[in-house]
């Protein structure tokens, strides 16, 4: 690394950590999310054709991630229309295509070493065949069943026993109860160094009158799951440094790094 790009890093991170203590610009980032909740601006985006419901700030650092982490499986709960499989499918595509770069291995895209597993309780049928139709399938399958019942749970950990670096990512039902669960199934399946991402824990911190005919709440959704789960698994540490750099985020609390 470069002396300009040393310091480039280091401006960087100084710049997040006092991104972390301007508690101004938090509220300002909590405003703005709150009303873009209200219009509904999360569900404006594509990813390589199939719709995405997250934000561009949470997509970027899922691309961070990894490429940081490098994981041989993905493995997500909540699947609604099939982007953010497209999503991290993609970026493992990448990945293999720079191992091929570097190994100077000729790389054969019918035979990818890098997987997703999407689980969700209700594929629909017009999702899972757009899905099956897209360029990146052959990287990607999927469970249909809830992601908290125990043959699910065992059939996720059967898939997942070959694989070395995995990345949890939680986006399915956003109540406390059911998060809580899916912490307790998936998250030990993490690999070291790797993270396990709970997504929409903002409930927590916006009115409850953003959600309507939905069960969760302030005081019940993932952000109250992730506190509870920490309390008994040292094992996992939020890692702040990723949402103090985003403001922006559906996520605060929720990106979660293994570190035991």
């Amino acid at each position: 690394m470069s002396d300009l790009i040393k310091e480039f890093v280091l401006e960087r991170n100084q710049r997040i950590q006092n991104f972390g203590k301007d508690q101004s610009f938090k509220t300002q980032s909590m405003n703005w999310i709150e009303e873009s909740m209200r219009k509904s601006y999360v569900y404006n985006f594509s990813w390589m054709g199939r719709p995405i419901i997250q934000y561009p700030q949470d997509m970027v650092a899922m691309q961070e991630i990894i490429w940081e982490v490098k994981p041989d499986l993905i493995i997500e709960t909540g699947i609604a229309h099939g982007g953010s499989l497209i999503m991290s499918a993609s970026f493992l595509a990448m990945l293999d295509y720079c191992d091929a770069i570097e190994s100077g291995e000729v790389l054969d895209p019918k035979k990818p070493k890098r997987r997703v597993l999407g689980i969700d309780i209700d594929i629909r049928e017009h999702n899972r065949k757009a899905i099956e139709a897209h360029s990146m399938a052959n990287r990607i399958d999927m469970i249909q069943g809830s992601s908290i019942a125990a043959e699910t749970i065992q059939q996720v950990k059967d898939y997942a026993k070959d694989y070395k670096r995995i990345l949890i990512s939680l986006d399915s039902n956003h109540t406390h109860e059911h998060v809580l669960a899916e912490l307790e199934a998936y998250a030990p399946l993490t690999s070291k160094g790797s993270y396990c991402v709970v997504f929409d824990t903002f409930v927590q911190d916006v009115p409850a009158d953003v959600f309507t005919n939905r069960p969760w709440e302030p005081g019940n959704n993932p952000k109250t799951a992730v506190w509870e789960y920490l309390k008994t698994h040292p094992e996992f540490e939020i890692d702040k440094s990723i949402e103090n750099k985003l403001l922006i985020t559906v996520a605060p609390d929720g990106y979660l790094k293994r570190v035991g």
